[in-house]
């Protein structure tokens, strides 16, 4: 966002939120909110726009600054999805909030922060942790461009951190120098055990990264076609 601003000179440019589900808005920052403001956080719910952040587990709403899931319900939340009443009850609640499966964390003035996908959490020997936080920390790494963060399948752990990288045009990396730096601010089990250099991310016509497909390369490249079996029995 800081890069757009100054590189592109846009500095009136902010951020949005929402899915197709809710057609497809859920907040909104705007040029009055400062730049920290839009550099960090997706905005506060528009308007006719309800949001809330829950306990996955228990389905109460998290005190302010604690992550949760994000939950919407107002007028542009989609009636179901086509023919599948299955996955409409999976995302819509009884009381019309849609379970968006992002993880996020609101502050005490209703911004929004994404933190990752719930779906995306790694379990590692019973340690939650989410891919979001250690790719931001990676990305102001001076070598490193983009970096991807999914578990694969450990037999003793249940799943092991691995990160596939871009790195800037022209640069090298040397791994031994990068899990120092990651030592310094990172917990140690967060530090990715597999690294991977790539020139791309396999990604959907749309764009979307898919990190099921990082994951499948991983097992194959790393022959953990065991523990998968062990995971997914």
């Amino acid at each position: 966002m800081r890069r757009v601003a100054s590189e592109m000179h846009v500095p009136e440019v902010v951020i949005l939120y929402g899915l197709t589900e809710v057609s497809p808005l859920m907040t909104a920052t705007t040029i009055h909110d400062s730049m920290e403001t839009r550099a960090t956080t997706v905005g506060r719910a528009i308007a006719g726009v309800e949001v809330k952040v829950i306990d996955p587990e228990t389905g109460r709403v998290v005190p302010r600054g604690e992550q949760g899931e994000i939950c919407c319900r107002g007028h542009g939340i989609m009636l179901g999805y086509y023919k599948n009443d299955e996955s409409t009850n999976e995302c819509i609640d009884v009381a019309g909030w849609l379970h968006s499966g992002d993880l996020g964390v609101m502050n005490s003035e209703g911004y929004l922060h994404i933190t990752g996908r719930k779906k995306d959490m790694i379990i590692r020997g019973g340690e939650n942790i989410y891919p979001r936080e250690i790719e931001e920390v990676l990305h102001h790494h001076p070598q490193i461009s983009q970096a991807q963060v999914f578990g694969v399948p450990d037999e003793k752990l249940g799943e092991e951190v691995c990160v596939w990288l871009m790195l800037r045009a022209g640069e090298s990396l040397d791994t031994k120098e990068l899990n120092e730096w990651m030592k310094e601010r990172l917990a140690h089990f967060k530090i990715p055990r597999n690294i991977k250099v790539v020139s791309e991310f396999p990604m959907t016509v749309t764009g979307k990264i898919q990190k099921f497909a990082m994951r499948d390369a991983m097992v194959k490249e790393l022959g953990l076609d065991r523990a998968a079996a062990i995971e997914t029995a």
